[in-house]
């Protein structure tokens, strides 16, 4: 757990921060909630990320690829499923069902196991997941069309937004604001790391097509441990 103002790393159950004093965002029972404001409402508290965050692409995609393959059937039956209900929902499904992969992601990195039906969860956050794809969607598109390199960087900006969404419980906009906050300290680092994973992917479709049944869970699962490693888990998420 980080403090969100500075960046210091704190006790899960700290509510100020030791180093600057900034009070904490409540986490489901570990702190009491921040005092409400006047009108009785209890004031949003925006995700700010650790500071000096760099992006390694390459040793996240070494990670996820050491990982995948102590369980690539169960992998593979996870991506093919997806790919399956992605075809058959579209929109609808694209963003809950990706939301779901990261929460099945999360679960091998956490419990060293997952299931199938984790891919499912996803629709527990259907509407946040959905206006969010749909949002991304469209955001990366229009950068694509102004020069393709603006639509990389828009794709990277939001790259951990599903993970916000399952994990810090956030709604569509505080997730993508998330994500981007963490980003925004490493541009290059993650739009390379993103151009990473498309590459990957590119030689998963080549190689007949099939192998992006391994190259798919390879990249979810690298975006996975790079948010792990740079925000962290919930105790209670998993």
């Amino acid at each position: 757990m980080f403090c969100q103002q500075c960046g210091e790393t704190l006790n899960s159950t700290a509510v100020f921060c030791p180093a600057c004093g900034h009070q904490q965002p409540v986490i489901a029972g570990s702190a009491p909630p921040p005092l409400p404001s006047g009108n009785g409402v209890i004031p949003a508290i925006p995700f700010r990320p650790p500071v000096q965050i760099k992006a390694a692409g390459g040793q996240w995609i070494s990670q996820a690829w050491e990982i995948v393959k102590t369980d690539i059937g169960l992998f593979m039956g996870l991506t093919v499923l997806y790919v399956i209900v992605g075809s058959i929902g579209s929109v609808l499904t694209q963003g809950p069902m990706q939301a779901g992969f990261y929460l099945a992601c999360m679960k091998k990195l956490v419990r060293g196991r997952m299931e199938i039906g984790d891919l499912f969860l996803g629709f527990n956050f259907f509407v946040a997941a959905f206006v969010a794809a749909l949002l991304i969607a469209i955001f990366s598109t229009i950068g694509v069309l102004l020069c393709i390199i603006p639509g990389l960087v828009i794709s990277a900006m939001y790259m951990f937004t599903y993970l916000f969404v399952v994990d810090k419980r956030l709604e569509f906009w505080p997730a993508m604001e998330a994500s981007h906050a963490v980003v925004k300290n490493d541009y290059v680092g993650f739009v390379l790391f993103l151009l990473g994973i498309v590459l990957l992917n590119m030689v998963g479709v080549l190689c007949c097509i099939v192998g992006v049944f391994v190259t798919i869970p390879i990249s979810m699962m690298a975006i996975t441990i790079a948010y792990r490693e740079l925000v962290g888990f919930e105790p209670n998420t998993v």
